[in-house]
């Protein structure tokens, strides 16, 4: 059978593609779509029964709320895959087989950058329906480098280890959302909401911070290798990772200033009341 067929010199994909494989890409990113649905969907009618001020959300706020849900959900399931496709399995080992790091794959990391495109693809959707209200520009760049690079990686199958590595930063996300979910709840001044407050700014320093420092320096000692990508990815993959990297140390830095307000009110409220 005889696939897709790309611009000689862009994008190397060994000519053509098997009808087999599309199928799975598009089928991935199908299932993503549906999930994000059925989740929002789901979020939704657990939050009628199980929150009392869901009801008295406004319009914008339960679609937000919703939204929300199955973004928590979507990175709990990339960081999870994530984590065992590069540290547990022995798919990107490095002793594994002869076969060089930058080309391996897997059903499984297909399957999860597959789901990814199908999530970004809701979520960015959705963004520009109700904009600005889900996310302004910044986000819109961030889910379309985000796709675009995903993308290139699943049709070629090369440099999926460092797009897993980009995906496992998503891990942060839940204590995004819950913040922002405490925030709407009225429980600033929780106790909860300052450990997860704290709970963020160490997960955003590890995941979003550290994790690209490694990914660079693992660039630097594997570079004989990153060379031999197909021209738009390989410059793809030094230009993308740098923007993201300064949208996430921007971020970091808002959230540490949050962090210290936060810590601060806190500690004068405990003052305060002895």
């Amino acid at each position: 059978m005889v696939g897709f067929a790309y611009p000689l010199g862009l994008i190397s994909i060994n000519g053509y593609v098997g009808s087999n494989k599309e199928f799975h890409w598009l089928a991935s990113a199908l299932v993503g779509m549906i999930l994000c649905k059925i989740v929002y969907k789901l979020t939704g009618l657990i939050s009628l029964h199980s929150f009392e001020g869901y009801q008295k959300l406004s319009k914008a706020e339960k679609v937000e709320w919703n939204n929300r849900g199955f973004s928590t959900v979507h990175a709990i399931a990339v960081a999870v895959a994530s984590f065992y496709l590069i540290l547990l399995s022995d798919t990107f080992h490095e002793g594994y087989n002869d076969e060089l790091i930058i080309s391996r794959r897997s059903t499984l990391s297909d399957t999860t950058l597959g789901i990814s495109i199908g999530y970004f693809l809701s979520d960015i959707a959705m963004i520009f329906w109700h904009f600005p209200a889900l996310g302004g520009l910044e986000y819109v760049i961030h889910h379309g480098l985000s796709m675009f690079s995903i993308f290139l990686s699943l049709v070629s199958g090369e440099g999926q280890i460092y797009i897993l590595m980009v995906l496992f930063s998503e891990s942060t996300t839940p204590f995004v959302n819950l913040r922002w979910y405490l925030d709407i709840a009225g429980k600033r001044n929780s106790n909860l909401y300052v450990c997860n407050g704290v709970a963020l700014f160490l997960g955003w320093l590890v995941a979003r911070i550290l994790l690209f420092m490694y990914f660079f320096v693992h660039m630097f000692f594997h570079f004989d290798q990153v060379k031999t990508i197909f021209p738009l990815g390989f410059y793809s993959l030094l230009l993308i990772p740098p923007v993201l990297a300064l949208m996430n140390l921007f971020w970091f830095w808002k959230i540490a200033k949050g962090l210290i307000k936060t810590v601060s009110k806190a500690t004068h409220k405990t003052i305060h009341n002895q």
